[in-house]
């Protein structure tokens, strides 16, 4: 059977495949983690979730910055002020890799996915027992 990706969601993902008489049928095959799911996985220590999170607003203040001064400078500032608290947090705190050493793009995403959660209300950075996403 011929078994295509259609459609790409943040949690889930939608198939197409053809059955017998050649008809097309969706299948959702959310059973499947996603990434997002790992990266809330290796984000479970508070004091790395809170040092992502003063790392992310770093980074979101020097892009404030940068546009208002027409300069790069403290963007440039700002991302390296937001890494340097992410790998503390993962190097001191939860004691694991930082997912952006092997998936960039993907951790970078996740990340700001995960700062709005925090902002939303989804994620705690007190305890995980608050947390409302999965």
């Amino acid at each position: 059977m011929n078994n295509t990706p259609t459609q790409t969601s943040q949690t889930k993902e939608i198939t197409a495949e053809k059955d017998s008489q050649n008809n097309l049928i969706k299948m959702d095959s959310s059973d499947k983690p996603s990434f997002y799911d790992f990266y809330l996985d290796e984000h479970q220590n508070m004091a790395c979730r809170r040092l992502h999170f003063a790392g992310s607003s770093f980074g979101l203040i020097g892009l404030a910055k940068s546009v208002k001064n027409r300069s790069a400078k403290p963007l440039l500032k700002g991302i390296a002020a937001g890494y340097a608290c992410a790998w503390v947090g993962h190097f001191f705190f939860e004691k694991n890799k930082p997912a952006s050493f092997k998936f960039p793009l993907k951790s970078f995403a996740s990340d700001f996915r995960m700062y709005a959660d925090v902002l939303r209300g989804n994620l705690s950075l007190r305890d995980r027992k608050f947390d409302k996403v999965r």
